[in-house]
């Protein structure tokens, strides 16, 4: 009797460890899917799109059973011990996905976002350098400055717009190299260093 035992927990452990992580997974993949698509489809989806809807939520859920119920089932044929440790783990993982996934889509669509905005900074940054570079061209060169007054002229609006901006990039500069925070910028304002950006961009522009 205590052979036979020994002999239903062996094999109790290695339908545990065959099976267990394939039902972990298939679970915590599908409840976050159904959840992604919720939360996805809670304020952007329109009216008439909940037949397709319906249909790709019983479509993630025959396919997430295809995938558990045989990880289940299969171990608990082999030993009782083993079913009831797996749907224990299993419901642990379906709680755990559905709790985190609102987060883990937060982080990612913040990673995303924070991604993006770094990409137009830099290729803005590439811009600014290839204008100012043509602009010293401009500045450094007299005849330039005689055949192309408006360039110099700071009365007319874009070159006025033009001075303003490589004071902003200056001081967005200055704050990067500083490590200080900037403010968001404000209707009819400059962004830069905690707010003081746009004033010295009006006097430097004056």
């Amino acid at each position: 009797m205590v052979e036979s035992l020994m002999h239903g927990l062996l094999q109790g452990a290695w339908a545990v460890l065959l099976c267990g992580p394939v039902l972990v997974a298939s679970v915590a993949a599908t409840v976050f899917v159904v959840r992604r698509r919720a939360l996805a489809a809670r304020g952007s989806a329109p009216t008439g799109s909940a037949p397709d809807g319906g249909d790709q939520l019983f479509w993630d859920l025959f396919l997430g059973s295809c995938v558990a119920l045989p990880a289940l089932l299969i171990p608990a044929l082999v030993s009782p011990w083993a079913g009831l440790v797996l749907a224990g783990a299993a419901a642990a993982s379906g709680v755990a996905a559905y709790r985190g996934s609102p987060r883990f889509l937060a982080w990612r669509a913040a990673r995303n976002e924070e991604r993006q905005r770094l990409s137009a900074h830099e290729a803005a940054g590439v811009r600014h350098d290839e204008l100012l570079r043509r602009w010293r061209g401009y500045e450094l060169d007299p005849a330039c400055s005689i055949d192309y007054p408006a360039l110099t002229d700071v009365r007319l609006p874009e070159t006025s717009a033009l001075n303003k901006g490589h004071a902003d990039r200056g001081a967005a500069a200055d704050c990067h190299a500083q490590g200080l925070p900037g403010r968001r910028r404000k209707p009819g304002s400059i962004p830069g260093c905690g707010g003081t950006g746009s004033r010295d961009s009006r006097r430097s522009a004056r």
